[in-house]
């Protein structure tokens, strides 16, 4: 596989990025952002292990639509613009991600605490 960090968007508190990665061998690609979830951990210990899951869910899923994704997160929010709130923790962390099903990409645009989330825009994040 191929790696490639882009930073995307800086914002205080909030940063946004991915890793591009391309498996060549199956033709498939995939957004991984196990760094950006590592540097929350860090921060939030008890969140590790729920995002350790939501990322081994998410980059073996083969999601085609929210509702593939409902089937594994029931209690996930579908936003527009293929955007899908999880629930971190219990509901004490919320984890943004933007979907393109087409391409199988995502892309974390907020990953915080539950008052964090209460202060920003979904839709717009």
């Amino acid at each position: 596989m191929r790696f490639k960090k882009l930073v995307i968007n800086k914002v205080p508190k909030l940063r946004i990025f991915f890793i591009f990665a391309q498996d060549l061998q199956l033709n498939m690609s995939r957004i991984f952002v196990k760094g950006t979830l590592r540097d929350y951990w860090e921060i939030h210990p008890e969140t590790e292990q729920y995002l350790k899951t939501w990322y081994d869910t998410a980059i073996n899923a083969n999601w085609k639509t929210p509702s593939d994704v409902k089937q594994n997160y029931a209690n996930a929010s579908i936003l527009k613009d293929s955007r899908i709130v999880f629930n971190i923790k219990g509901n004490s962390h919320r984890l943004i991600a933007k979907f393109n099903f087409e391409k199988q990409w995502i892309f974390i645009r907020f990953i915080g605490t539950h008052s964090e989330y209460d202060k920003i825009d979904v839709n717009t994040i």
